[in-house]
């Protein structure tokens, strides 16, 4: 629709702005009273010659490789063109001018037409390579985008498995002990799975979803918790009705508490989540009560950092370190557009 709008303008551009302007260069009120016939032949010609460029775009055949039609069209609108040059002067100038100035009338109608030519062939190509590189970059565009929402789509499929796993690790292990906070801990659960369904068709959700759906996981986890474990949650938002995307945090409140409790050393986890202005900041501290057999990175951390260089790029900065056995881990995020 778009595309179609600026053909139009331009299309306005040409018939009503440039093309007047170029026949404004002849003699036209000289000619329209000597060469009525030609002059309006002339005119005729110009804007026909512009909307069969438009109608049969050379530069896309060119570039599909259909040289064929190419030439043939180009063989046609050069012989008209040649024909137009041939165009008849009138029975009285022939009788009165000498032979010299009748050809010399003749050369500045054949000049005047093929100037007409060019100028109309050249402006009609640029505009057309400009369309069909302006078509080439949008789909591009439309290429990447779904590549990048089939990316999105998959490393949100990858998170939500790895959470499920972790989860159903921890109400199993309350089952065997038989503890009397299994039923809340599933209620808690529930609502989980609740939200992730809810969600799963939503890149970004308000931040106070996110927020509740951290909360849920915190005190699912804390059911399973026994004295050893602190966890502080602070928060301090001042909007909490910004979008921020669907699963944000949970992979590394997952690591806090998978790689930083203890049933039997006194340990503690912080989690902050902060915003103002637009700028989010969140942070995690756990000490190092266990550590990841393998050397490589964790799924869901990757899939989060590729999730936000698609979503925010050069918006976000994700560190994470370790000193004297405590783990931390901080994301800061622009949500809102800098202005330039």
């Amino acid at each position: 629709m778009k595309h179609t709008r600026v053909a139009r303008s331009i299309d306005l551009l040409f018939c009503l702005v440039i093309m007047p302007l170029v026949i404004m260069l002849l003699p036209v009120d000289r000619w329209i009273v000597h060469n009525t016939a030609f002059l309006i032949t002339l005119v005729g010609y110009v804007y026909a010659l512009y909307f069969t460029y438009r109608l049969a775009k050379p530069a896309q055949l060119f570039l599909q490789r259909r040289y064929l039609r190419l030439v043939v069209l180009m063989v046609v609108l050069v012989g008209v063109t040649a024909l137009l040059t041939r165009f008849p002067i009138s029975d009285g100038d022939v009788s009165t001018l000498e032979a010299h100035r009748l050809a010399a009338r003749r050369g500045i109608r054949t000049q005047t037409v093929w100037f007409f030519f060019l100028v109309v062939t050249g402006f009609s190509l640029a505009i057309e390579l400009t369309f069909e590189l302006f078509r080439q970059i949008l789909a591009r565009q439309e290429l990447a985008a779904e590549r990048d929402r089939a990316e999105l789509a998959l490393y949100k499929a990858q998170i939500n498995p790895h959470f499920l796993f972790n989860t159903l690790n921890t109400l199993y292990a309350l089952v065997l002990s038989k503890s009397d906070r299994t039923e809340s801990a599933f209620v808690k659960f529930s609502n989980i799975l609740r939200y992730m369904y809810e969600q799963a068709d939503r890149e970004m959700i308000p931040l106070a979803d996110e927020l509740e759906y951290v909360r849920q996981y915190v005190d699912l986890q804390k059911l399973r918790l026994n004295r050893h474990t602190q966890v502080m949650l602070d928060e301090e938002v001042d909007d909490d009705r910004v979008p921020v995307p669907t699963m944000l945090f949970i992979t590394f409140v997952e690591n806090a508490f998978k790689y930083g409790t203890s049933s039997e050393r006194d340990c503690t986890i912080r989690i902050g989540i902060r915003l103002r202005d637009g700028m989010l900041e969140f942070r995690t501290e756990n000490g190092v009560m266990r550590r990841r057999e393998e050397k490589t990175p964790g799924i869901g951390i990757e899939n989060c950092r590729k999730r936000l260089q698609m979503l925010f790029p050069g918006r976000f900065e994700l560190r994470n370190s370790e000193t004297q056995d405590i783990y931390r881990v901080r994301l800061t995020l622009r949500l809102n557009e800098p202005q330039s």
